[in-house]
């Protein structure tokens, strides 16, 4: 390979891309190419793509035509999962040259280097072959203050809007010694919490060892260094009283749980394939709230889901205020090419999707506000991330519980963990004094 090849590296979607992006960085350096920012002049581009929307698609296409007017005779490459799920779409794009489906991505260096002039090639594989566990170890994560630990991939649910089980294949999991090696990597590196990520997170489980993520959680609380370990996204029914139980005791388990909801409503949980109903999710959070002191939720809810009618949605919303959630998501329904609920009667026009959507947002910072003015007064700690901008020596950063905090700081540094006592909501924001 000629001296100093540039790449650049550009990630679409969720945590867990982000930690494969990272994972092929370290490829690319191994082979001596020097990574260069995604906005710059490249001799290749490496987008790792999203189709969880129909908007993440967009997007994809967005930044591969892109990167292609960066420079038209750099080589470009879709990995990810648009690329998996709509490999011809993705191929006929100017530029394109390297289609790379999921569990392909360890090959990517190789792969690029094969390109020849302007080549076109595809290396997607159907979903029952996507059946082993990916290995693509991260090192350090820059400009990061968390480091995303991958552990878990593909799914099994099948919920009727959900293109993902497609996208990524069947549920695997990571050799639970890969998983420690790399988080103590990270402890090396300085990084003093690990977010564990996975498509379903609380599927874990190393059939090999015969570990399931609790026992991943306790075998990562003894890492030396590792000061929190963060859950990503958790299907709610995976909280059973043993696994809370089992996990109650350890202190650097964050206290805070995103359980994906959907929506409040029995009827609607039911037309969207999800396992649960609102009763039983009531039940989990009220378990969690009873066992983990100072503990928050967040989660994610859909409107607009097909058939969701006006006393559904007014269902959904009540529930939903019950809740007290310190944050939701809320998501407006797009139908999904594919997936059963796009060939559903009964959907919803874009207006009412949108009158819902602005109540619902509106209720999310109405709880946000309830829920952060009954930390005020309360001492906890924060891990530093960044600047403010244009506000001197003032720093944002989380709590355990999730709550984000700005600080006036000292001599205090990105990535470090600092003592503070909550004064006052301030906005989206929580204002901290160091103790």
């Amino acid at each position: 390979m000629e001296e100093n090849k540039t790449v650049a590296l550009i990630t679409l979607g969720c945590k867990v891309n982000i930690a494969e992006t990272e994972g092929m960085k370290l490829l690319f350096q191994k082979a001596g190419y020097k990574i260069v920012p995604e906005d710059q002049y490249a001799d290749v581009y490496v987008v790792n793509t999203c189709t969880v929307t129909g908007m993440g698609d967009k997007k994809s296409r967005q930044m591969l035509r892109r990167v292609h007017s960066l420079n038209p005779n750099a080589i470009v490459a879709a990995v990810g999962c648009f690329a998996q799920v709509s490999p011809e779409e993705a191929a006929k794009i100017e530029g394109v040259n390297l289609v790379l489906g999921n569990n392909m991505k360890h090959r990517i260096v190789e792969l690029v280097e094969n390109i020849r002039n302007k080549d076109k090639q595809q290396y997607v594989f159907e979903r029952k072959s996507l059946c082993e566990y990916e290995e693509l170890p991260v090192e350090s994560y820059e400009g990061h203050t968390r480091a995303f630990l991958k552990v878990q991939d593909g799914c099994d649910q099948f919920c009727s809007y959900c293109i993902i089980p497609y996208a990524r294949g069947p549920i695997r999991s990571r050799d639970i010694g890969e998983v420690i090696k790399e988080a103590e990597s990270f402890a090396r590196n300085g990084f003093k919490e690990v977010v564990l990520t996975g498509i379903h997170l609380t599927s874990y489980y190393d059939r090999k060892n015969g570990k399931d993520l609790a026992d991943l959680i306790k075998a990562i609380h003894d890492i030396e260094g590792i000061r929190r370990i963060r859950l990503g996204s958790l299907e709610p029914m995976f909280l059973t009283p043993d696994f809370i139980e089992g996990i109650k005791k350890l202190p650097k388990l964050c206290p805070h749980f995103h359980l994906s909801l959907q929506s409040g409503c029995s009827e609607t949980l039911r037309r969207m394939n999800r396992k649960y109903t609102p009763g039983e999710y009531r039940n989990i959070v009220r378990l969690i709230r009873e066992n983990i002191p100072d503990v928050t939720v967040t989660t994610d809810v859909m409107v607009g889901f097909p058939g969701e009618t006006e006393e559904e949605f007014e269902e959904s919303y009540a529930f939903c205020r019950e809740m007290e959630f310190l944050w939701m998501h809320v998501f407006k329904y797009s139908p999904r090419k594919g997936t059963p609920a796009s060939g559903f009667r009964d959907q919803i026009d874009n207006k009412t999707k949108e009158a819902r959507s602005k109540r619902m947002i509106e209720l999310a910072g109405e709880m946000r506000r309830k829920v952060l003015e009954g930390f005020i007064g309360r001492e906890t700690d924060v891990l530093i991330e960044k600047p403010v901008g244009g506000s001197e020596g003032d720093m944002e950063g989380l709590t355990p519980n999730y709550i984000p905090v700005i600080v006036k700081v000292k001599n205090e540094k990105s990535g470090e963990i600092i003592n503070i006592r909550l004064i006052s909501y301030e906005g989206e924001y929580m204002r901290g004094e160091l103790l």
